[in-house]
């Protein structure tokens, strides 16, 4: 296989080079390339980390993932894209400088719409796709979250149908059934639970494309090009998490052994840990507090709550009590969002809240 220098012969590991853009400096923008290639013909896997420049973790697990022997242990391929954000890498910042926008929100969304010419970064992300559109059969996205944050596994919800949005022009474009939709579902499932982290639904379907979360890069690869493909987030970002870096590489060879790329069953129980609850969770950023003051939390990550449970309390910058925050909701807590400073309606942290709604939603109900 070939992808941009990088040329991997049956057997071999390949390193290289995907030129994504040209630099006004003269130099192009290349993203690292790791291609194994093994012996036997097989599924191929999409490995990509760090489209958020500051998310470390996700990108030493790529690097320690593809090692010298895997392609003696292998069939099929693995792909690996160690860092999608060299720019953002550069400065351990979450965004690139070519803006300030999310970089994770311009992979290509059959119903998006615009009326300027794409940005760079947009060009950027639309070219990985086409890169793993055609040929990818699972793809795993790795990330890092908030501060403090637990391991865990994003599930996105698949679309189906056509969106009330699209133009008449778009009227021949082919768009997924409903029962097409549950099938790639199903494939997801398989492959998120051999991974062995707790699994956290994305946000409702509104919230998911309010958020363009159709258009991150496991969403794209889901809901645009029907590959099976998800999100780990692997604890908070800036340092790499050596535990979480060893239990993650486990999670991604357990992914390579449920789609058959490498021989033998997963182990989720080599990764873990549990879910702290039993029920299905959904992301949510919440709670909010609506009085400005000091926060300080009183519920670390990981911690089941109840609703009616206290999260945080507001102080005075003297250490007087103004508010009791509490959460709404049944779950547990991800991790908390960055700084004390609280502002009104700032969210206070990011939490997995019970959740009874479906995986497979209608495109027309966004």
């Amino acid at each position: 296989m070939q992808l941009g220098t990088a040329v991997a012969a049956p057997g071999e590991l390949a390193t290289g080079w995907l030129d994504v853009t040209d630099l006004p400096t003269g130099t192009p923008e290349r993203l690292p390339v790791l291609v194994a290639e093994g012996e036997p013909d097989g599924p191929e896997l999409w490995v990509t980390a760090a489209i958020h420049g500051n998310e470390v973790t996700g990108l030493a697990v790529a690097q320690d993932l593809l090692t010298d022997d895997l392609p003696g242990e292998i069939r099929g391929t693995v792909v690996c894209l160690p860092t999608l954000n060299p720019a953002g890498l550069r400065r351990t910042t979450r965004t690139s400088y070519y803006d300030d926008e999310d970089p994770n929100r311009y992979f290509p969304d059959p119903d998006a719409e615009r009326s300027r010419p794409p940005s760079v970064q947009q060009l950027i992300d639309e070219r990985v796709y086409e890169a793993f559109a055609d040929s990818a059969d699972a793809l795993v996205d790795l990330h890092t979250a908030h501060v403090g944050s637990m391991p865990f596994l994003i599930r996105d919800r698949v679309l189906y149908g056509e969106s009330e949005a699209r133009s008449d022009s778009d009227r021949s474009r082919d768009y997924r059934t409903e029962a097409e939709a549950r099938e790639l579902a199903g494939e997801l499932e398989s492959l998120i639970e051999a991974f062995g982290m707790p699994i956290v639904n994305e946000y409702a379907a509104e919230e998911y494309t309010e958020q363009s979360l159709q258009r991150s890069t496991a969403g794209a690869a889901l809901n645009n090009a029907g590959i099976p493909a998800f999100t780990a987030e692997l604890g908070g970002h800036e340092v790499v998490d050596e535990s979480v870096r060893e239990a993650a590489v486990t999670g991604v060879r357990n992914v390579m052994c449920e789609l058959g790329v490498l021989p033998g069953d997963p182990d989720p129980d080599a990764v873990g840990p549990d879910a702290p609850v039993e029920y299905p969770v959904k992301r949510a950023v919440h709670p909010h507090t609506d009085t400005p003051g000091i926060a300080r939390h009183r519920a670390t990550a990981g911690d089941a709550v109840e609703a009616g449970d206290v999260i945080a309390e507001i102080l005075t910058p003297h250490g007087e009590h103004k508010a009791t925050v509490e959460t709404d909701h049944d779950g547990y807590v991800l991790g908390r969002m960055h700084g004390v400073a609280a502002y009104e309606n700032d969210a206070l942290a990011s939490m997995a809240v019970r959740d009874d709604g479906d995986l497979v939603v209608p495109r027309s109900e966004e």
